[in-house]
């Protein structure tokens, strides 16, 4: 039987999971068809962390394997979503960006979402949310350098 503290951590993360569960099915409600998530999570990382990203980079981010990566790249990129342009570094490989129908995607499922939201805020406590958003961030901060100094001891 694990103890409090453990207790409420997994009780933590078990709400996380189904927040993600559920949202993602919202969100994936106002994409176009043939969009999932995996590809909206793209470019949002593009919008958030700039164009020019390797897709290599980007797997690691995901926490995919590269070749789920290719996949979702290969679909935003016949979506006309992305484009793929060599590496002026390393002419071997590309690195990925927007395109503004990628950006205009992005932004209008974003929009698309309006209705969600104000149900949302008429249902939740919204000022209890903006106090959790910094722990929140902090856990992923966390988590992320835990898990890239896991990486680097296994190495």
């Amino acid at each position: 039987m694990p103890d409090r503290k453990h207790a409420k951590l997994f009780e933590l993360f078990n709400e996380i999971g189904i927040i993600e569960q559920l949202s993602r099915a919202s969100l994936e409600a106002r994409l176009p068809k043939g969009l999932i998530a995996p590809h909206f999570t793209v470019l949002n990382h593009l919008v958030r962390l700039g164009d020019g990203r390797a897709p290599i980079d980007m797997a690691r981010a995901f926490q995919v394997p590269k070749t789920t990566l290719t996949h979702t790249l290969k679909g935003l990129e016949a979506q006309q979503l992305i484009e793929m342009r060599p590496n002026p570094e390393d002419g071997r490989s590309k690195l990925v960006y927007l395109t503004e129908l990628g950006r205009r995607l992005r932004y209008d499922t974003i929009a698309a979402m309006g209705p969600d939201f104000e149900r949302i805020a008429e249902g939740v406590d919204t000022a209890a949310l903006e106090r959790i958003v910094p722990v929140l961030r902090d856990l992923r901060v966390f988590l992320d350098a835990d898990k890239n100094r896991a990486l680097a001891r296994s190495d």
